[in-house]
Formats: C-alpha cells, sequence, structure tokens
C-alpha cells in the first residue's frame, strides 16, 4: 500500500516516521508513505498556497490551482481521494478495513479554514473528521488514518492481536494486566492468573461487554449477539452496570 500525503507541512512527519512498528513495516515493503509539498505546485516566487474566502469572513482557504496540480501530478484516477476535515464523516474501524484493501491513498491535509470546494467536488471520494471537535492541523488527522489502516494491512502486526482489540467486534477491549501482581493495593484478578483458559475467555468478554455498556453502549446496536452476550447483558443491566 502507498500513502500520498499532500501537505504544506511535510516536516511534521519526520519523527513520526521514525516510529519502530512503522519504519518497519516500511522497511519490509509493506507500505510506503510518500510526502508532497504543496507549496513546490505553487506558481508564484512567494508559493502562496492561500487566500482570502469569497463572500468575506475570517481566516483563509487553500487555493484550488496549488492542489490541483498536485494531485495531478499523482494521477488520481484509481486512487482514493480523502480530505482530513472537521466537516466530513466520522472515522470509524469499518472504514479504516475498507481503506487497508486499497492500494493507493492520497490524503489531503486541510489547513486554515479549510480547502478551495472545488478541489472537493472534483477530486475528493472521501471527506473524514476524526471526530466532534477542530484540529488546527490536518496533519496530525492523516497520521491517526495511516496508523489505523496500516496496522490493519496483513503481516504489520499479529491476526491474533487485531482480533482481540477495540472495535474489531464492535466492542471495546477488556482490561489488560501485567507485572506485579500487586500495586497501589490492586491485585491482578485471580481469574487471569489461575490458568483456566474458558474462564478467562469469559471473564474477558464479560468485562468487553461491561466496558461497551458504560462508556459507548450505541455500539451494541450493531452487534449480532450471541446468547452468551445477552444473558451478560441482561444480568449488567440488572445490577445497573
Amino acid at each position: 500500500m502507498i500513502f500520498y500525503v499532500l501537505t504544506l507541512f511535510p516536516e511534521i512527519f519526520s519523527g513520526y516516521l521514525e516510529n519502530s512498528i512503522l519504519k518497519k513495516a516500511i522497511t519490509r515493503n509493506l507500505l510506503a508513505i510518500n510526502l508532497i509539498n504543496i507549496r513546490d505546485f505553487a506558481f508564484d516566487k512567494h508559493r502562496t498556497c492561500d487566500d482570502y474566502t469569497y463572500g468575506g469572513g475570517p481566516g483563509m482557504i487553500l487555493k484550488p490551482e496549488p492542489l490541483s496540480s498536485a494531485l495531478e501530478s499523482l494521477n488520481p484516477r484509481g486512487k482514493r481521494v480523502i480530505y482530513l476535515s472537521p466537516s466530513g464523516k466520522l472515522f470509524k474501524q469499518d472504514y479504516a478495513e475498507f481503506l487497508s484493501k486499497k492500494n493507493d491513498l492520497i490524503l489531503i491535509c486541510g489547513r486554515y479554514e479549510g480547502i478551495d470546494q472545488r478541489i472537493i467536488d472534483y477530486y475528493v471520494d472521501d471527506e473524514i473528521s476524526l471526530g466532534d471537535y477542530v484540529l488546527a492541523s490536518g496533519e496530525i488527522a492523516a497520521m491517526v488514518l495511516i496508523d489505523t489502516v496500516s496496522r490493519l494491512i496483513p503481516d504489520f502486526i499479529k491476526q491474533e492481536s487485531l482480533n482481540e482489540e477495540s472495535f474489531m467486534q464492535n466492542l471495546l477491549e477488556y482490561p489488560q494486566y501485567t507485572r506485579p501482581k500487586e500495586f497501589l493495593n490492586m491485585s491482578v484478578p485471580d481469574i487471569l492468573i489461575s490458568g483456566h483458559h474458558e474462564k478467562i475467555r469469559e471473564w474477558r468478554l464479560r468485562k468487553s461487554l461491561e466496558k461497551t455498556l458504560k462508556y459507548r453502549p450505541e455500539l451494541l446496536e450493531d452487534i449480532e449477539l450471541t446468547e452468551e452476550m445477552r444473558k451478560i447483558l441482561e444480568e449488567l443491566s440488572s445490577l445497573g452496570k
């Protein structure tokens, strides 16, 4: 998979690309991340990439000409073009899984008050938001998308690790513990050191359901519940969890 990242500030990614697991994946040719500086496609001596908005209002907008030239340099037809924006659809795990099956992704990092709408209308396949808040940097949003999608690429990490993570089964992940057994007068639950694998599985399922019910109950609406899960949820509801 190849990520093409259109940005005004490619230097922001320097530390991120040195991250051990991501760097290893790049070294193993599982993915590539190509940074494209939008300013390289500006046509004036000041490399101007922003301008005032028509109709008035605060802030600046990224100009369409440099962005269009940058996109055309990548031959965008057949590639998925994504614009990171607070006004886009919410980024979720199932969409990350969809993207992980693509070969080429072009990410446009927004800045200032956004980009010219004509770029969105002509080039963009998906306008994506990380959540109901506004970031000053589209680069941060691009890093989140890259991080989420890349780890779903085959052989990036072990499949069994993926299967246990939050959202993979539409449930939040159960609590995790490591050594020491005692810390701050709190002990690791006895079930986890019992060696009884079936009991551990049941405990983890219960804790995942308990956590999901408490923090993200809307996720349960999209789950095909097993009989075991229904019983646990009934018990938790009766206990007021």
